[in-house]
Parts: C-alpha cells; structure tokens; sequence
C-alpha cells in the first residue's frame, strides 16, 4: 500500500517526500480538529465509574 502511494505521488524523490510529510500533518490535524472530538464522548476514558 505504502509503495504505491510513494509511486502515484509525483516528482523527484525530495518532492515525494514533501508530499508524503504534507499529507501526514494533514491527516494528524484532521484528526485532532474533528474526529477525536466527535468520538471522545462515546470513549469511556475519563469515566470514574467502575462497576463490577
């Protein structure tokens, strides 16, 4: 899978590479902005309940 993500991005290996890393911060802010937000109160991390 990573291969062929590396051979569909285009140009010189340093602007694949760029690519690759603008992609990834990409997705870590997405993630951060909007998905861990919305998942967080149907994760029971914090929940002190412990029952048993």
């Amino acid at each position: 899978m990573y291969a062929a993500l590396w051979r569909a991005l285009p140009g010189p290996v340093w602007v694949r590479l760029l690519l690759a890393l603008l992609a990834l911060a990409a997705v870590v802010v997405v993630c951060f902005t909007w998905l861990f937000p919305q998942l967080a109160p149907l994760l029971p991390l914090n929940d002190p309940d412990v029952r048993g």
